[in-house]
């Protein structure tokens, strides 16, 4: 997820360097039916985290999309898999492939599509790592997946009956918008505009619906090879300063602890360059301490965050190769650490921990287990769902439900894009009241569908106006 993010940076900031200031998406879906110009391809995997024991697999669905995530079941294009790393592909009915050998040495395979889907089998080899997974076909944007293989001995562990903890602490609904760029934004000129208005970002979120902004934060970003070389965007003064406009303009703050200098996500957890030499002890010890620091901080100035994220989509782990998912004991009390940092400051403050599995059921519940039976203890679920990588919207709400289920948690989709009314319907229609809101991801920029390539509003920023009506208002 780390070239998107990269991508979406880039169109933010050519975005503003040049400008002066002045309905489920499963298989019968009528949304999934519209007939758009092929513009990418969709690749899911349904667990990216598998046991090199040479039998674990999971599911593959490859679909071709338009340019708002729209499947196209009309699509006859032939699919090109690669595959680099150990383990090997079968057709969705278990027969074999026939694979083929590029000159750099890739495996690949040819795929054909019936009703726009092709669908397989990924089964992981014997050698513990990780194996890149591509779907491509012609000029368009190919699909991909990372998935880590862990040594044939993790120790699974199920979390028992007394373990399944119910919610006691209130978290409240959320219709939300990370905009964490926005000071970079508002550097390179940026401005922005509301019915010809020009407005404060933050203000005009607010009143088109919005009652929470996510806040992502860096331990050192401004180090030579962090997010933000020198700057130091994203770090705890902007943080700081960020936290003092949302609460001025009435709005919640999620805050969101990557504990990296840059990008944590299933493809990257790296240490804080300060970190790196750290013992696991003493990584532990820093991550409570550095996590007490900035909630106190931000409580000094009273800008309190409501809710805080220990950690970003950390299905694969956090602060890699210590808190890799194959080292679950460590990630644990890793894990264990934040939260402890969190409840020093504000023990009623709700912590939710956040996997990039939208629609990965398999994959969420292995984590999970495995978390909750090494005794985490949090509050809320938070789960990315981008159908490029995490299925279709049908995909989402059975796992959301299970998930609800399993573990009678709340669950907020606290990363999106695509299918904006639709993933609210979703979360907000769980049953007790238990779906707690979603959280866009950049809405800021011109690919969000929300501002024209002036920072104007369009109008689809409407569709957030009605979903307040419906979902928070009384």
């Amino acid at each position: 997820m780390k070239l998107t993010r990269l991508l979406a940076f880039l169109l933010i900031s050519c975005l503003f360097v040049f400008r002066t200031p002045g309905s489920m998406a499963g298989t019968t879906n009528t949304a999934q039916l519209r007939l758009g110009k092929p513009a990418s391809v969709m690749l899911t995997a349904y667990s990216t985290t598998l046991l090199a024991n040479g039998r674990d697999k999971t599911r593959l669905r490859i679909a071709i999309t338009d340019s708002n995530m729209h499947e196209i079941p009309s699509a006859k294009d032939s699919v090109t898999v690669f595959l680099t790393g150990d383990a090997k592909l079968k057709a969705a009915d278990g027969s074999t492939l026939v694979m083929d050998t590029d000159t750099s040495g890739r495996q690949y395979a040819v795929c054909g599509l019936e009703k726009g889907i092709c669908q397989l089998i990924f089964i992981a080899g014997t050698k513990p790592g990780k194996v890149k997974i591509e779907a491509r076909s012609g000029k368009l944007w190919p699909g991909s997946h990372e998935i880590h293989t862990l040594p044939s001995g993790f120790s699974m562990k199920k979390p028992t009956a007394d373990q399944i903890l119910p919610a006691t602490k209130p978290v409240g609904r959320m219709i939300g918008a990370d905009i964490s760029f926005l000071p970079q934004i508002e550097d390179q000129g940026g401005k922005f505009s509301d019915s010809s208005r020009e407005k404060d970002a933050i203000n005009l979120l607010r009143d088109h619906g919005f009652n929470y902004i996510r806040l992502r934060v860096f331990v050192n970003p401004e180090n030579k090879d962090g997010y933000s070389p020198g700057k130091g965007y994203c770090g705890l003064k902007y943080t700081l300063e960020m936290a003092k406009r949302i609460k001025e303009a009435g709005m919640k703050l999620l805050l969101d602890f990557h504990y990296s200098d840059y990008w944590a996500d299933p493809q990257q957890q790296y240490k804080p360059k300060a970190w790196a030499s750290l013992d696991v002890k003493t990584l532990n010890d820093s991550v409570k301490a550095y996590t007490t620091r900035v909630l106190l901080a931000l409580k000094k100035q009273g800008t309190m965050p409501s809710m805080v994220q220990v950690g970003n989509e950390i299905n694969h782990g956090i602060l890699w190769p210590e808190g890799h998912i194959g080292n679950p004991d460590q990630l644990a009390d890793l894990l264990k650490s934040g939260i402890a940092g969190v409840e020093a400051v504000a023990p009623s403050m709700p912590v939710m921990l956040h996997l990039a599995l939208g629609g990965q059921n398999q994959e969420a519940v292995f984590w999970l287990d495995n978390m909750i039976a090494r005794g985490v203890k949090f509050d809320i679920i938070g789960l990315s769902y981008y159908p490029r990588w995490h299925g279709t919207l049908a995909d989402l709400k059975n796992n959301l439900a299970d998930l609800l289920k399993r573990y009678r948690k709340p669950l907020n989709v606290v990363e999106y894009s695509d299918f904006k009314r639709e993933v609210h319907d979703i979360i907000f229609g769980l049953p007790d009241g238990m779906g707690k809101g979603a959280c866009i991801w950049e809405p800021l920029g011109w690919n969000s569908g929300l501002f024209d390539k002036n920072g104007s509003t369009t109008k689809l920023i409407k569709v957030y106006d009605q979903l307040n009506v419906k979902y928070l208002r009384p």
